[in-house]
């Protein structure tokens, strides 16, 4: 029997994200949806600066020890890499826009 081929030796690895790492993404993100409505994140006046305040907050609660946001029960290195996410979708959107 002939081997298979397969051509995505230069394809995006996304196997290589952590699924522990996705998971934490998804449950802050399913979080979000329930509180609010799902995607409304994406409709935020002042989006930047609100984002980028609350990914410093939850930065900072975790460097001073706190492991876990009191509101949420999450972690804040989660709620970090939402914030990060929503920045950095943001900031695709735009430079889509710009051509990029």
């Amino acid at each position: 029997m002939k081997a298979g081929l397969k051509y995505d030796k230069d394809k995006t690895r996304y196997d290589l994200i952590p699924v522990g790492v996705i998971r934490e993404l998804a449950k802050v993100l399913t979080m979000g949806a329930k509180k609010y409505a799902p995607n409304s994140w994406q409709n935020l006046p002042d989006f930047n600066d609100r984002y980028y305040a609350g990914l410093l907050r939850h930065l900072m609660a975790w460097r001073r020890g706190e492991w876990r946001d009191p509101e949420s029960g999450r972690l804040h290195l989660s709620h970090v890499l939402c914030n990060a996410a929503f920045l950095l979708w943001k900031d695709l959107k735009n430079a889509k826009r710009r051509g990029n």
